[in-house]
């Protein structure tokens, strides 16, 4: 029994803060028919109910109908919730025996009233619990104002049963009133929290989808960018080997030259596929921060940034900050559910410290790995130095990828669960940190939107025009 109590536990904690709620919504919808049992169907076996073996056997007979009710209600709670969100439609036969089973609650509550077997206050809170079970399920099958007309014709019937069994005057005028008020106790009740839950699932699906299309965004910026560089130059390399091809066939010396600028060409775009994975357009550390404060709090995520802004630091540890916070901002919003964020900077005298800890579930390094794979700001390259010999050190993606980009200046990143439901990132750069600047063959970093792109457009006339201007004869 205390492995099943520890397993209920770990259930629950694993779960999500929705997830939870969703549980107790249901849990809450299944217990009320119970309690209603307890509160109105046992009460009359007190002092309402005649102490005689009839009215007895027709009042245990009555309870035995209304616990079927309870458990045929408690089976029907999930699909009812799934139709009222649209997830899965209710099958309808399965209101067949809830619908017998009123029918038979009603037939024996007559019997009692026809045999003067129950009080008159006994009479009417059996009245109210006899179609409680029936309508918990209903309520969330149909609209408001149905279920309202389902009501008053419920109320009729229950009024007529008892009619016919004899219950007359004022008794007979109050069961319209008390079945209506147990029908609207259950719209109140139930009708509410299921709307409360539909607009939470909502938002949840809404938070997802945002996560994939900043992910989304990222890639096809990160295909932009590529696109942009390698595009224009491999224009050039056709046309040049094309003009290369046909001067060697006409025995030329000048194809050679042709040859090495494609070379050259060449290894000037695998430079510049490198800056780009490598991120060599350099992330700002207050945009990113501003960013990440903007997206968090999109999300319904309380996010706080405390601390120094950073503005001295130099270029290179804000790029690497930056980094660390566009990372830890996008597996907060994918492998999180936390309801808020800390964003901490701490520059002192021999380092430099970010925190990023936010209080949703806990994350293991591989999931964050793996969604930070996913965003392409953060892309890797080929750890080799190319014959070019211009190849600096390869970065990865996720924390790998942030621990090489610290690691260049010195710095470290530590990341784990803090305790109380926290996650919390650490990024460390000493003050004494080396900055190392990447010589690049051609551009500059103030210019890395558009590398080579006059170069490249010159020499891209330049190979059109003498592709035209050879012989025809020559170009066979």
């Amino acid at each position: 029994m205390l492995t099943r109590v520890r397993g209920w536990r770990r259930g629950w904690q694993e779960r999500s803060k929705l997830e939870r709620i969703d549980l107790y919504t249901r849990f809450t919808t299944s217990v009320i028919p119970w309690i209603f049992i307890l509160s109105w169907q046992l009460a009359p076996f007190a002092s309402d109910i005649r102490r005689a073996p009839l009215p007895m056997a027709l009042a245990l007979a009555l309870l035995v109908v209304c616990v079927a009710q309870c458990v045929v209600s408690n089976r029907n709670v999930r699909p009812s919730y799934a139709d009222y969100h649209g997830t899965a439609a209710f099958p309808r036969r399965r209101m067949i025996t809830p619908l017998a089973l009123l029918l038979l609650a009603l037939g024996l509550l007559a019997a009692l009233a026809a045999v003067d077997g129950v009080g008159p206050p006994g009479l009417l809170m059996m009245a109210m619990n006899v179609p409680l079970a029936l309508v918990m399920t209903q309520v969330l099958l149909v609209p408001v104002r149905t279920f309202l007309f389902q009501s008053l014709a419920l109320a009729a019937l229950t009024t007529g049963a008892l009619a016919a069994a004899g219950v007359r005057g004022g008794l007979l005028a109050g069961v319209v009133p008390a079945t209506l008020f147990g029908c609207v106790l259950v719209l109140i009740s139930i009708r509410p929290s299921a709307w409360s839950l539909s607009v939470m699932w909502q938002a949840e699906e809404a938070r997802d989808v945002q996560a994939r299309l900043a992910v989304a965004e990222e890639r096809l910026r990160f295909g932009r960018d590529l696109h942009d560089v390698l595009g224009r130059n491999f224009a050039v390399i056709a046309l040049k080997s094309e003009l290369a091809m046909e001067l060697a066939r006409r025995g030329r010396p000048e194809a050679v030259d042709q040859m090495v600028e494609v070379q050259r060409i060449a290894r000037s775009s695998q430079q510049e596929v490198r800056d780009v994975v490598r991120g060599y357009r350099e992330a700002d550390l207050s945009t990113e921060l501003a960013g990440a404060t903007g997206v968090l709090r999109a999300a319904g995520i309380e996010c706080a940034v405390v601390g120094d802004s950073g503005a001295d630091l130099a270029a290179p540890v804000q790029a690497a900050l930056g980094w660390v916070v566009r990372e830890a901002a996008t597996n907060v919003l994918r492998h999180g559910d936390p309801r808020r964020c800390t964003i901490r900077l701490t520059t002192a005298a021999d380092e430099v410290v970010l925190d990023v800890e936010n209080d949703g579930a806990p994350m293991t390094s591989a999931s964050s790995d793996s969604g930070s794979g996913e965003h392409g700001s953060g892309g890797s390259g080929s750890g080799r130095s190319d014959s070019d010999g211009s190849g600096t050190g390869g970065s990865g993606t996720g924390l790998p990828g942030l621990r090489e980009r610290l690691g260049s200046l010195d710095g470290s990143l530590d990341a784990g669960t803090a305790g109380d439901g926290l996650f919390r990132l650490t990024a460390r750069i000493p003050r004494t940190a080396r900055i190392t600047h990447t010589v690049h063959t051609r551009g500059t970093r103030g210019t890395p939107h558009t590398p080579h792109t006059s170069h490249a457009s010159d020499t891209l006339r330049t190979s059109r025009t003498e592709i035209r201007t050879a012989p025809l004869e020559e170009r066979r």
